[in-house]
């Protein structure tokens, strides 16, 4: 067996002082961490491949290829390996300048054991997701084609891809429900592209976009004098999308005088351009998706009840974010990604610790407010830090951190209440005064805006 089939997960470890190889070596497998040492960045080359589970651990100054030369030989293997130099005091320059060309980090002579083992073990979480994100993407995707659009590994996704699968080439109109950015026009897409009309147009209205006095006209078409400014025949969206798919988003937007005519057509897959008496066949499938319940809309006489019922033979629900937080991670490295290859550089690493504060937010924007985060994320803002888990989160949280959580929110709000007051706080929150300030202190919320009274 060679030492890079010994290696499942690990670092390669190189320099060229065998006593110092010998070191670092003990420190990290001590640590659990698994290691293969080699003297030289020739020996470290042959061990790597572009999906291996590795990060690299090399020494700057070595004869022949250097840490440096190793990077970019790296970077060419498989750009996302992490490699961490070790450098002395003189090459930090050089090692800062490394890292802003793709280095993982660097970290100076004599190495801190304890910094050298914390350095590696994000590394190694990095590359592992990394590599997870990576086999969702490409190899999922080659199995399920529905794992390159949806992305995740949650229960809830592994539902929404198994409907979608099912409903792929089937002629079923589809309603899609969900929350705003949980991405219905992706889950729409996904149908039509991996469907039997695929090779038709996929032809997106969004009904909440286009004014109530034009919505006809550009779903149905019209004929030229049919109303002012007709002064030519118009093909509308609904006749475009014949032999492919029609995706209404925002339906609960359509005026109902247009819901009238797109029940005609979901019913009899025929239509009228506005000035015109003459039928025209449509062969299309229509993807309907709403935020909100159409049933109740219909209830209160803002829907047609009778579209409801046409629109809802086959209804897929889209889960938000909270409902899938173990996702959160893979989602925000696909972005990041994705980001990262539209911007022509490479994509940071990430922290766990910053990770699991991402997996832990609500996100109430969902797919959509995490991919905005992702870009503002690699462009280097500071306001993409992700927010403290609202009271209301539960998530992973135990028990302790939700009663501390909902405690610092109504001394928050009890404190603002009375104006910052302290005598009156504490007493209707019906503790002592050194309590409340116990509190606050444990709480960080300071003595600013608080007066003794």
């Amino acid at each position: 067996m060679s030492m890079a089939d010994r290696l499942e997960t690990g670092v390669v470890l190189v320099e060229d002082d065998a006593e110092v190889r010998d070191a670092y070596r003990l420190t990290l497998e001590l640590d659990g961490i698994g290691v293969i040492a080699v003297g030289s960045a020739r020996e470290a080359l042959d061990l790597l491949g572009a999906d291996r589970p590795v990060v690299v651990l090399s020494d700057v100054r070595m004869p022949g290829l250097d840490g440096f030369g190793l990077l970019e030989a790296v970077r060419s293997i498989d750009a996302d390996i992490p490699v961490v130099l070790v450098t002395g005091h003189a090459d930090v320059p050089m090692a800062v300048k490394a890292v802003r060309a793709g280095a993982w980090d660097f970290i100076e002579k004599p190495a801190d054991p304890v910094r050298l083992v914390e350095t590696l073990r994000r590394a190694l979480a990095h590359r592992a997701l990394v590599l997870e994100n990576r086999t969702l993407r490409a190899g999922a995707a080659e199995r399920d084609p529905f794992a390159s659009r949806l992305v995740g590994r949650s229960a809830a996704v592994e539902r929404l891809r198994r409907s979608l699968r099912r409903l792929a080439d089937a002629e079923t109109d589809v309603l899609l429900f969900g929350e705003t950015g949980t991405g219905k026009e992706v889950a729409a897409r996904a149908l039509h592209d991996f469907g039997r009309r695929a090779r038709g147009r996929f032809v997106a209205v969004n009904c909440g976009a286009i004014p109530e006095t034009m919505i006809e006209s550009e779903l149905f078409g019209h004929e030229p004098g049919a109303f002012t400014g007709a002064r030519e025949r118009r093909i509308g969206k609904i006749e475009h999308a014949s032999g492919g798919t029609l995706f209404l988003d925002e339906i609960e937007s359509m005026p109902l005088s247009a819901q009238v005519r797109l029940l005609r057509v979901l019913q009899e897959r025929t239509i009228e351009r506005l000035g015109s008496n003459k039928e025209i066949p449509v062969d299309l499938r229509v993807i309907a998706a709403t935020k909100v319940d159409l049933a109740e809309l219909a209830a209160r006489g803002a829907f047609r009840e009778d579209l409801v019922y046409r629109l809802n033979v086959v209804t897929v629900r889209l889960p938000p974010l909270r409902e899938r937080r173990e996702d959160v991670p893979l989602l925000f490295a696909h972005f990041l990604d994705l980001a990262a290859q539209r911007q022509g550089r490479a994509a940071p690493t990430l922290d766990p610790a910053f990770v699991e504060r991402l997996r832990q937010q609500d996100w109430p924007g969902n797919v959509r407010e995490l991919r905005n985060a992702a870009e503002r994320y690699l462009l280097g803002l500071d306001d993409d830090e992700p927010r403290e888990p609202s009271p209301g989160t539960t998530g992973q949280l135990t028990l302790e951190q939700q009663m501390e959580a909902a405690e610092k929110r109504i001394i928050e709000e009890t404190l603002a209440r009375f104006a910052g007051r302290i005598g009156v706080t504490a007493e209707a929150l019906g503790i002592t005064r050194k309590t409340l300030y116990l509190k606050m202190k444990k709480y960080d919320l300071g003595r600013g805006a608080a007066v003794d009274s």
